[in-house]
């Protein structure tokens, strides 16, 4: 596991599900007490979620959906709701 130094390290990182789609990227991170709570995501072109919420600039996803830190992000695959645009990009 990749270890940082300072969690500006991770500011605009790629994310990708563990299916293998891109995701977003990091925009900030959410912390409570003395952890990390959750993520904010930012939809950038040509990502599942900015596809998926057009009008939204990204979502929070919750630390227990993350997979793994490295080069990369891999977050669990998450349901944002379907619609036929989502599914050609995954064509």
């Amino acid at each position: 596991m990749a270890r940082f130094k300072r969690i500006s390290d991770v500011y605009e990182m790629k994310v990708f599900t563990d299916s293998g789609y891109f995701f977003g990227e990091i925009e900030e991170a959410l912390i409570e007490g003395n952890a990390i709570k959750s993520w904010k995501i930012k939809a950038v072109p040509g990502s599942l979620l900015s596809v998926k919420v057009k009008d939204a600039k990204g979502v929070i996803i919750p630390q227990k959906f993350f997979k793994a830190f490295g080069d990369i992000i891999i977050i669990q695959d998450i349901d944002l709701g379907s619609n036929q645009e989502a599914k050609n990009i995954e064509e």
